[in-house]
């Protein structure tokens, strides 16, 4: 695999890791302003607190998954083995890297490995 591209997806993915960072912090202060500043209401607005809370959550998951997976693409540049299937240790495509550039597996082995999970 090229250099250039290596260093094009490492640029990718850390303006991807920023991004995270920035918008995990921003979904917080929102959340604690909307608790802070919250008066007490009757059960409809409380549920609807409750519900956005949980949102902010399962995004914060999401976000905070993908931020892991960023991370682990990052060691593999530093370590020389990015672009490499974990799996079957074949070379990923660059397409599916442009796609996805924290791909740690090949299409085949990423499909495989989800047919299994099911």
């Amino acid at each position: 695999m090229e250099q250039a591209f290596i260093d094009k997806m490492q640029t990718a993915l850390l303006e991807q890791k920023e991004q995270i960072l920035k918008s995990l912090a921003d979904k917080h202060s929102e959340y604690k302003k909307m608790v802070e500043s919250g008066e007490p209401g009757d059960e409809v607005d409380i549920a609807s607190d409750v519900i956005d809370g949980a949102l902010l959550e399962s995004l914060g998951a999401q976000d905070a998954n993908r931020l892991t997976m960023i991370n682990n693409a990052l060691d593999r540049i530093q370590q020389g083995k990015y672009g490499i299937c974990l799996k079957c240790h074949k070379e990923i495509p660059v397409e599916r890297l442009e796609a996805i550039p924290y791909a740690f597996m090949c299409i085949s082995c990423q499909s495989e490995n989800e047919r299994r999970n099911r």
